[in-house]
């Protein structure tokens, strides 16, 4: 019983804790996974109408040059949103940190 209760503890600490950060922050290509949008009420009625919603799973696709707007795809269409509204954007990287 103790045995399997200090295996499943160590398997926990190998997969670390999830690396939580916003959009604008994780590199183009990742899969990512959407936590929470903290954004006004305006703002997140039009990005759920556009697909993006806590729990939606997206890929994000291009980054413009000198700090320019994103494009990321949600459930098959292409979406770009501006750097300002993607930084309020928070997702699970998938990758987890070793500490």
């Amino acid at each position: 019983m103790i045995r399997s209760m200090s295996q499943n503890l160590d398997d926990k600490k190998k997969q670390g804790t999830p690396l939580i950060k916003c959009l604008t922050e994780c590199e183009k290509g990742d899969e990512l996974k959407v936590l929470s949008v903290n954004t006004g009420f305006r703002a997140k009625r039009r990005l759920a109408q556009m697909g993006l919603v806590p729990g939606v799973t997206i890929f994000k696709r291009k980054e413009a040059p000198f700090k320019g707007p994103l494009e990321i795809f949600v459930k098959g269409s292409s979406l770009v949103i501006g750097r300002g509204l993607a930084s309020k954007i928070l997702v699970d990287c998938g990758s987890s940190c070793p500490y």
